[in-house]
């Protein structure tokens, strides 16, 4: 998925409102940041490959250190127990593991099956979705409403940038997932790479701006 990740960090504020957006949108996006960082590595494979799904060209060879359902529950307690560290509370840190493993089960209903169980294991699970737009324009479309709701009425803007530039970014993101179902390749991997770190930096410094300008009401 891709704006339905994002939809994870968003619905999550209503429930942890003393963790940052930004910490909830790096935990619901955290296995696809490991992955660029583990592709460019070496450690996994992916191909581009057009037309392997309708709304998307990568072929996901060899994913399970950034994507098993074992290693993003690894992946989430690690992220949970970091953030316990620094903050000291509890609910924040099980929103945040709940978070980072919801990556797999939302991956599962978006891809064909290459989400894996845990590295070692070949069995994998994928129901689809991106092979079709309409049900991925529904089905992800529904969830960045509902989410965009919840987070709109958890909170309430401290200044006009929480107004403004909050729409004005979730119009964005929103433009750029209508333009990611037409699944055209990149034009290559390192391109890949380089645009997906910038893109998050750019998400996630907003997410951040976002906590300063927009106040969260109490779950």
């Amino acid at each position: 998925m891709f704006v339905g990740h994002f939809a994870v960090g968003f619905a999550a504020k209503r429930f942890a409102p003393k963790v940052s957006l930004g910490a909830l949108i790096l935990a619901a996006a955290f296995s696809d940041l490991l992955w660029i960082v583990f592709f460019v590595a070496g450690i996994e494979q992916v191909v581009i490959q057009p037309g392997i799904m309708v709304a998307n060209s990568l072929n996901l060879v060899y994913i399970p250190f950034s994507h098993s359902l074992l290693m993003d529950i690894v992946w989430g307690a690690l992220f949970a127990g970091v953030y316990i560290l620094l903050r000291h509370d509890l609910r924040g840190a099980w929103i945040l593991f709940i978070a980072v493993v919801s990556h797999w089960v939302l991956d599962v209903a978006t891809h064909r099956p290459d989400m894996p169980l845990a590295p070692g294991i070949d069995t994998r699970f994928g129901l689809g979705l991106w092979n079709s737009r309409p049900a991925t324009f529904v089905v992800e479309g529904a969830l960045w409403v509902a989410a965009i709701v919840l987070y709109a009425r958890g909170t309430q803007p401290r200044s006009r940038a929480g107004v403004y530039a909050f729409w004005t970014m979730i119009v964005l993101l929103t433009a750029l997932w209508l333009l990611s179902l037409g699944g055209d390749p990149p034009p290559s991997l390192v391109a890949l790479a380089i645009s997906n770190v910038i893109f998050f930096t750019v998400v996630e410094a907003w997410a951040y701006w976002m906590d300063r300008s927009r106040l969260a009401r109490a779950a």
